[in-house]
């Protein structure tokens, strides 16, 4: 019971208090907005960037790691993609849009200080070492398979579908922020030295990334109400919070994944669906109220769901 006041709670009351502050009228549609601008855009590039650029790459770069949580995310992806097209016979892009939402995980809004506050800041090595794939990695294989699937039957080259796949992918704050952060690594680790007032500057916008970004979060789920589709929604919590975490859980400890790992791999995994799985939908106009709704009712049952997985994990 201590971990639900202690840990989680913490963390979604910064995302009630925006999301109160936004329903009585204090804070502007517009400020929210602005205000995610500013942690999307920026603050949380700028905290990526300072992460992978202070990261252990070589040594927390591994495979035994990587695989249980992007073994449980595309699990994840095509249970909801085949649940959507077999089950519920949603449209081609629409089934795209849903398995997407299954895959992508809340792994920096959240992952990130639900695992600090429960198990300390030096175990985040494991959950920047998962993000520094994540959004590259996700986004590509999302976009690639929702552009192919959009020119089905159209005239356009594979070329050309994929280097649509690939400018989608770099224009992505979050992605430039993380290729920025590695490419400072490595020049550092070849001798570079930066001024302290530069890391100090990165410090404070860094800072501010995920107060802004959880505080803005709840602005956001304002607008996402749960209307209809109760099934779909219904599927893609599951997917989230018990499959994705579920089948990390146990590649994890089949393949022998040291008990840090198996935190960090877990813990992301058992994250709700991030805002940007609305974004993606909301970018091919293709299941918006299910990725949407699906957003809202995952988080707000993440709550009781980290509480289980934080009991399972030793």
């Amino acid at each position: 019971m201590s971990a639900l006041f202690t840990i989680i709670l913490p963390v979604f009351l910064v995302v009630g208090f925006g999301y109160i502050v936004a329903w009585r009228g204090l804070f502007t549609p517009a400020a929210v907005d602005g205000l995610m601008k500013f942690a999307q855009s920026f603050a949380v590039p700028t905290l990526l960037f300072s992460s992978m650029a202070n990261l252990d790459l070589q040594t927390e770069f591994r495979f035994i790691l990587l695989i249980p949580f992007y073994a449980g995310a595309f699990a994840s992806y095509f249970i909801g993609w085949a649940g959507a097209r077999f089950w519920l016979k949603r449209p081609p892009m629409d089934c795209v849009a849903i398995g997407f939402v299954c895959l992508f995980s809340n792994s920096l809004l959240l992952g990130i200080p639900i695992t600090e506050r429960a198990y300390g800041a030096d175990a985040l090595a494991g959950n920047w070492a998962i993000i520094a794939i994540h959004s590259p990695l996700l986004y590509t294989f999302g976009i690639t398979v929702m552009e192919f699937t959009r020119a089905r039957g159209s005239d356009l080259s594979i070329g050309a579908v994929a280097l649509r796949a690939v400018v989608g992918v770099f224009r992505t704050p979050m992605v430039v922020g993380i290729i920025l952060g590695i490419s400072m690594n490595v020049l550092m680790q070849a001798g570079l030295v930066m001024p302290e007032g530069f890391w100090a500057a990165v410090d404070m916008v860094a800072g501010a990334a995920l107060p802004a970004a959880l505080f803005g979060l709840g602005g956001v789920l304002l607008r996402y109400r749960p209307e209809g589709d109760m099934t779909a929604i219904a599927m893609c919590c599951a997917c989230s919070l018990l499959i994705h975490p579920g089948v990390a859980f146990a590649i994890g400890g089949l393949s022998g994944l040291d008990t840090a790992g198996m935190r960090s791999a877990v813990m992301t995994a058992a994250m709700a669906p991030g805002v940007n799985a609305y974004l993606f939908a909301d970018l091919y106009g293709s299941a918006r109220r299910v990725a949407a709704s699906s957003v809202l009712v995952a988080t707000a049952l993440s709550i009781f769901s980290i509480w289980l997985w934080l009991a399972i994990l030793p």
